[in-house]
C-alpha cells in the first residue's frame, strides 16, 4: 500500500511538471532572490554624522527603527534620508512620508545612473536599449507625484507603491503578486489588472477612496512558469520580506485594523509561508491560487480569516494539479471546500489576471473584505 501510494505521488509530481510545462512555457532561468538589508546599508552603519549610533537594518526590528526615528529632528531625518536614501527608503518601520522622500532620491540617482548608461562607449546596443528601458520607468514612477514606499534597483528590480494616505485611511490593503512581476512589469497599460498596481488602483477606487492599498512587488518572483514557479525558496524569500513589511505597517501607520492582504497566483505562497498573525493581517485573500504551501486553512493563524476566490473557468491555473511532493508544487487547493478557506465568488471576471476587473463580483467582494465589512 505505502509503495502504491509512492508511486501516485511520483506520477502526480509528473503530471503536475507536464501541466506546468503546457501552461506557460518552461522557464530555465532560475532567480536568485534578493535578501538581506538595503543596499547601501554598510555605509549607513558606518556613518556619525548625527552623533548617533544608526540601527543596523539586518538585525533592527521595525519596531525599533521606529523608535530611533521618533527620537530624531526632522532636521535630522532628512539629513539620513538625502545621503542614505536607498536605505531610508526601503526601511519598515521609518516614517512613510521619509521613506517616500528618499525614494524620490534614490530614483533620481538611479535614473541619471542609467542615463549616462545611454551612451556609454563601453557598453554594447543592447546595454544601451536596456539603460533607456530603466531611465522610462524611472521617469514615469518619478511622475506625478507617486508615492513609492520601497524601491531596490538591483537585480529585476523591487518597487512598492502607496495609493491613498497612509496617515488618514481608516484601512489598509497589500497586494502580493505572483510571477513575472519586477520593477519594469510592476504597472503597465497592457494587462493592467494583472499588476499590482493595476489591482491596487481598481480596489482602492472599488472602495470609493476609503481604503488605502499598497501595491508591493517587494520579492523576487519567479520568471515564466518552471522551476521557480513550481518550487517555494523564492516564496519563503518574499515570506520574510512580507512579514516585515506589514511589522512596518504596524509601527508607522495608525489605520483602524491592520492590512488586508491580497495574494495572487504565487503570491498566495509567499501569503502561505508568511503565516501572519492578527497583529499583522486582518484577513488574507487568495485568487488564481496554485496552493498556498500548507496543508490547509487550520495550519494559518485563526485570529485571520482565509478567503478563497473561486476560479474562473478561463484561468489556466486550473491546470495545474494541487500536489506537493518532493519539494515540487503547492499543495491543496485554497477552492477546495475540505481546505477550510471561505468562499468569494468570480462571477464576470476572465482569465489569470481578470479577478480586480470592475464590474466583477470578486472585485466587489474584495473591497467589502478590504473595509471590513466581509463575514
Amino acid at each position: 500500500m505505502r509503495k502504491l501510494r509512492t508511486k501516485r505521488a511520483i506520477i502526480a509530481t509528473a503530471l503536475a511538471l507536464a501541466a506546468v510545462l503546457g501552461a506557460g512555457g518552461w522557464a530555465a532561468d532560475t532567480q536568485t532572490a534578493l535578501t538581506g538589508p538595503p543596499p547601501g546599508s554598510a555605509a549607513w552603519t558606518a556613518d556619525t554624522a548625527i552623533g548617533l549610533r544608526l540601527p543596523d537594518p539586518a538585525t533592527t526590528t521595525p519596531a525599533q527603527v521606529a523608535a530611533f526615528f521618533a527620537g530624531l529632528t526632522p532636521t535630522q531625518q532628512e539629513a539620513l534620508a538625502a545621503r542614505h536614501p536607498l536605505v531610508v527608503g526601503n526601511l519598515d518601520g521609518a516614517p512613510v512620508r521619509l521613506r517616500y522622500h528618499a525614494n524620490t532620491l534614490a530614483l533620481t540617482a538611479e535614473r541619471d545612473r542609467e542615463l549616462a548608461r545611454t551612451t556609454g562607449p563601453a557598453l554594447t546596443p543592447q546595454d544601451h536599449q536596456a539603460a533607456r528601458t530603466r531611465v522610462e520607468r524611472y521617469r514615469t514612477l518619478l511622475d506625478g507625484g507617486r508615492q513609492i514606499l520601497a524601491f531596490d534597483p538591483r537585480g529585476r528590480g523591487e518597487v512598492a507603491e502607496v495609493f491613498g494616505d497612509l496617515a488618514t485611511a481608516p484601512r489598509t490593503a497589500v497586494i502580493v503578486p505572483g510571477s513575472d512581476i519586477d520593477l519594469l512589469t510592476f504597472d503597465r497599460a497592457t494587462e493592467p489588472y494583472g499588476t499590482p498596481a493595476g489591482m491596487a488602483r481598481a480596489l482602492r477606487q472599488a472602495t470609493d477612496g476609503r481604503t488605502a492599498v499598497i501595491a508591493w512587488a517587494g520579492y523576487t518572483t519567479p520568471v515564466g512558469v518552471g522551476v521557480d514557479a513550481a518550487t517555494e525558496d523564492l516564496a519563503r524569500a518574499g515570506a520574510d520580506r512580507l512579514t516585515r513589511l506589514l511589522d512596518g505597517l504596524a509601527v508607522s501607520t495608525s489605520p483602524q485594523a491592520p492590512a488586508t492582504v491580497f495574494c495572487h497566483s504565487y503570491g498566495s505562497v509567499v501569503c502561505g509561508l508568511a503565516r501572519p498573525t492578527p497583529a499583522r493581517a486582518s484577513a488574507l485573500v487568495v485568487l488564481g491560487s496554485p496552493g498556498m504551501g500548507i496543508g490547509s486553512a487550520a495550519d494559518l493563524d485563526p485570529g485571520v480569516p482565509l478567503w478563497a476566490t473561486a476560479r474562473n473557468d478561463s484561468d489556466w491555473i486550473g491546470d495545474v494539479p494541487n500536489v506537493r511532493f518532493l519539494g515540487l508544487g503547492h499543495g491543496a487547493d485554497p477552492t477546495d471546500p475540505g481546505f477550510g478557506a471561505r468562499p468569494l465568488p468570480s462571477t464576470g471576471s476572465h482569465g489569470h489576471t481578470g479577478y480586480f476587473a470592475p464590474g466583477t463580483a470578486s472585485l466587489a467582494a474584495y473591497a467589502a473584505i478590504a473595509l471590513g465589512l466581509g463575514r
